[in-house]
């Protein structure tokens, strides 16, 4: 649960960064704003309450514990996580790989590349002045840059991890309570974050080596930015030829697979009479939704993948 005089703080910083974006320090209002919409989002979760551990509860996984226990005996972890629900760690580590490699990705193909072809991609799709992204290309140059605008970054992906996972997470714990088990928002929330854990680890890390072993020229500037491991299908077709399809690949791929059973896994375990068959029915249910949303994206902005 919760602590909210911890969202006061958070509000209160993320008021002043607000503040200092409006004086013109680049990424304070993002970074802000973010943060605030955090605290709110925090403190409204703040009064859902956290089941007691049964008294034959088995004591908590210390950090180090569960995190070689996820790739090793996840199931130990996420009956440990049912009764002691912990999730901050695993979120700071995603969020924290993910700022890693992004940040990396933009040194090593630099801004300059980055948003002239993300601006290319924009006049295609879209009838926008061509004076209006000269001056929205330079701006975006000059704020990637910004030493201050990259630490904004580390906050706003945390932002971004944390409620998108949330999201899910609420999703699961209704679907799982309709099918008839019993699964808290905060076992959910920890399994939801622990599931994901180890493929974020791999691939981020390998992602980064691979950043450095290959040619910066070929790197797609916006396919890459979701990470360089090809463990997918994805690699039968051309981003450019059949972007819908190419999509749809990605979601065939070892790693996509490992997340899934970690999440099936972790559903069966983290919660209370659910059995397995429930388990992989949720989990296959918003697998198949997240591909249809990616593929329905695809369709429509197919360009910026081409």
């Amino acid at each position: 649960m919760v602590r909210r005089n911890y969202t006061y703080i958070a509000f209160g910083v993320g008021v002043l960064l607000i503040v200092a974006g409006a004086l013109k320090v680049p990424g304070g209002i993002a970074a802000g704003g973010g943060l605030a919409f955090l605290a709110i989002i925090l403190f409204g979760l703040s009064f859902i309450p956290r089941s007691e551990p049964p008294a034959d509860a088995p004591p908590p996984m210390s950090f180090f514990d569960r995190l070689t226990g996820i790739f090793f005996e996840p199931s130990n972890v996420f009956r440990n996580l049912r009764a002691h629900p912990r999730w901050l760690s695993a979120a700071i580590i995603i969020a924290l790989l993910s700022f890693a490699y992004t940040t990396a990705f933009t040194y090593r193909l630099t801004p300059e590349r980055i948003v002239s072809f993300t601006m290319e991609k924009v006049a295609e799709r879209f009838n926008v002045p061509a004076e209006q992204l000269e001056q929205s290309k330079e701006q975006q140059i000059t704020e990637s840059k910004s030493p201050t605008r990259i630490a904004a970054n580390a906050i706003t992906k945390f932002v971004g991890v944390f409620v998108v996972t949330a999201i899910f997470a609420a999703l699961y714990m209704l679907a799982v309570l309709l099918f008839g088990g019993r699964l808290g928002f905060w076992q959910s929330l920890s399994v939801t974050l622990y599931a994901a854990l180890p493929a974020a680890i791999i691939s981020n890390i390998l992602s980064i080596v691979l950043l450095y072993v290959k040619d910066p020229d070929d790197i797609h500037p916006i396919l890459g930015q979701g990470g360089l491991v090809t463990d997918n299908l994805s690699m039968l077709v051309k981003s450019a030829e059949h972007p819908v399809l190419y999509t749809v690949l990605g979601f065939f791929g070892v790693l996509s697979f490992y997340r899934l059973w970690l999440l099936a896994t972790g559903l069966r375990n983290g919660g209370e009479r659910v059995s397995p068959s429930t388990a992989w029915t949720v989990a296959l249910i918003f697998w198949v939704l997240l591909l249809m949303l990616s593929a329905g994206f695809s369709l429509l902005f197919g360009n910026f993948i081409s």
